[in-house]
């Protein structure tokens, strides 16, 4: 009975620790797996088709670039330089990806989400004031200003921003648990939709007059990715 009892525990430990091992991509069953462009008629698959392993080339895994600064010329003052799967056609199923993020004074990376990834962000110059807020109901906000070699991260799912509270330009890089981690801008999903959601409904749930939501509605939300 102890045995039998035993046997059990064992197995709903490793069903648990399997389900945690899956919140990210899922492992990779060969080497490599170059991205190549759908063939005519596939089947859907969660990611990329294959390459060809005995075509993969060093080119494949490989990115120039992200030496450069983003243009932070625009409204949030930021620039996102995304290296993910679409760039690196290697990265397809090893559940990882990069982003280098560049901030004008005062700018800011606006609250979003990325659905697929947790992300590990380190301040490289400047100084940033980053946070994240948890899930219903305590909404609880966590919070702090960080510094050239500083490191902080933002949970898979939750509301994040980062905002340059510096007088000069500021660059992070981050990396993230997903070949494809998917950025929702949370201003711009609710505001900015196609086609517009009903403002009688937006105004009832931000409770705010539905004259503010079609103004907020009306804007250009831009997107810094």
């Amino acid at each position: 009975m102890k045995k039998g009892v035993s046997f059990l525990v064992t197995v709903a430990l490793m069903a648990l620790a399997s389900s945690l091992a899956s919140a990210s991509d899922p492992s990779p069953l060969q080497d490599t797996c170059v991205a190549i462009a759908e063939p005519e008629n596939a089947v859907f698959v969660n990611g990329k088709f294959c390459k060809n392993p005995n075509l993969t080339k060093a080119e494949d895994f490989f990115y120039s670039g992200l030496d450069k600064p983003g243009n932070v010329s625009n409204p949030v003052g930021s620039a996102v330089t995304q290296v993910n799967v679409a760039q690196i056609a290697g990265l397809n199923t090893l559940g990882i990806s990069a982003v280098r993020i560049d901030y004008a004074p005062y700018g800011q990376n606006p609250p979003h989400t990325h659905p697929r990834a947790t992300e590990i962000l380190t301040v490289l110059e400047g100084t940033l004031l980053v946070g994240f807020v948890t899930s219903n109901p305590e909404n609880r906000l966590f919070t702090k200003v960080l510094n050239k070699g500083d490191v902080f991260v933002f949970p898979i799912g939750l509301i994040h921003f980062q905002f340059n509270i510096g007088h000069t330009n500021a660059v992070a890089i981050a990396g993230l648990s997903s070949q494809n981690p998917g950025v929702i801008t949370i201003a711009n999903a609710v505001f900015g939709s196609d086609p517009a959601i009903n403002p009688d409904f937006l105004a009832r749930a931000f409770q705010l007059d539905k004259n503010v939501v079609k103004n907020l509605q009306s804007r250009f939300w831009y997107d810094n990715n």
